[in-house]
C-alpha cells in the first residue's frame, strides 16, 4: 500500500505560480512512475505531467514550457512547479503513483483556482 498526501494548491492570479507537492509513504520502495492529473468541473481527469523512476518526463501539450515535474526520491516526494498559470489550468490536481507491480494509487486532490 502507498499513501499520498498532496499540498500546495490555492488561489492565484493569472500569470502567477504555484508549486504542488505530493509525499508518498508506505510501500515506497515499489514506486515506479509518479505523476499529476487534473480534473475540472464537467471534464474527465487527465494527465498533466509524469516522471519515471529514471527521470524521464511527459507533459500535456498545453502546459509544456510552463509546468515542471520533478521528484526527490530521498524525500519520497513529487513536485509540480506551475508558472504562468492560466484560468484554464484551474482544476483539482491529483497525484498518482504506479508501483513496479503496476498498481496505481491516488492522492486526495488539491484545488487550484486561477483568477483572471
Amino acid at each position: 500500500q502507498v499513501q499520498l498526501v498532496e499540498s500546495g494548491g490555492g488561489l492565484v492570479q493569472a500569470g502567477g505560480s504555484l508549486r504542488l507537492s505530493c509525499v508518498a509513504s508506505g510501500s515506497i520502495f515499489s514506486i515506479n512512475a509518479m505523476g499529476w492529473y487534473r480534473q475540472a468541473p464537467g471534464k474527465q481527469r487527465g494527465l498533466v505531467a509524469a516522471i519515471t523512476s529514471g527521470g524521464v518526463t511527459t507533459y500535456l501539450d498545453s502546459v509544456k514550457g510552463r509546468f515542471t515535474i520533478s521528484r526527490d526520491n530521498a524525500k519520497n516526494t513529487v513536485y509540480l512547479q506551475m508558472n504562468s498559470l492560466k484560468p484554464e489550468d484551474a482544476a483539482v490536481y491529483y497525484c498518482k503513483v504506479v508501483t513496479t507491480g503496476a498498481r496505481a494509487y491516488w492522492g486526495q486532490g488539491t484545488q487550484v483556482t486561477v483568477s483572471s
